[in-house]
């Protein structure tokens, strides 16, 4: 473990980490504006964007911090509730949304960790499983998801008009 990534730490946002937070999540998924078709991207980068606007009081901010700033956030849904604007039924397990790692800070463990406070939190409330969605164009984040042990979960698929297909993710709990 590098010095950096001892001096992570993993919290609550606070209402002055708003912009900080959404600023992190903005250029991570920016990257995606390179690689996804035009139409997906304009898909994503609005769903970005509206979910860092909600002022949902159920969702969780989490974000990961290092010497006073921050480098990584997360949203954690609860269950229940449409993370997805109406494109996807209401979920039934708590929903990890939005991971997003600055650029500055890949490698260090932030994403990681982050997961891990959602699946800790997901326990503490005596969660079954944990969802997640994501789509091909986030190999990396895919390839970590599998390795902490979620599974593909395509009953919870779905897929915006011109937009890539969001498959869902499951980690069992119990």
């Amino acid at each position: 473990m590098t010095e950096r990534a001892e001096r992570l730490r993993v919290r609550d946002a606070r209402p002055e980490d708003r912009a900080a937070a959404s600023d992190v999540t903005l250029a991570a998924y920016g990257e995606f504006a390179e690689t996804m078709e035009p139409e997906a991207w304009a898909g994503l980068d609005a769903a970005v964007r509206a979910a860092l606007a909600s002022d949902d009081p159920t969702v969780q901010r989490i974000v990961a911090e290092c010497d006073g700033q921050v480098v990584g956030s997360v949203m954690l849904y609860p269950p229940a509730s449409d993370a997805y604007a109406g494109y996807t039924e209401a979920a039934t397990v708590p929903e990890l949304r939005l991971l997003a790692v600055a650029p500055s800070a890949r490698g260090m463990g932030v994403g990681r960790a982050l997961v891990e406070e959602c699946i800790r939190r997901a326990r503490a409330i005596g969660a079954a499983e944990l969802g997640l969605h994501t789509s091909r164009s986030m190999e990396v984040a895919l390839r970590m998801y599998e390795q902490m042990g979620f599974v593909r979960a395509p009953e919870h698929d779905f897929q915006p008009p011109g937009a890539e297909l969001v498959t869902g993710y499951r980690l069992p709990l119990r």
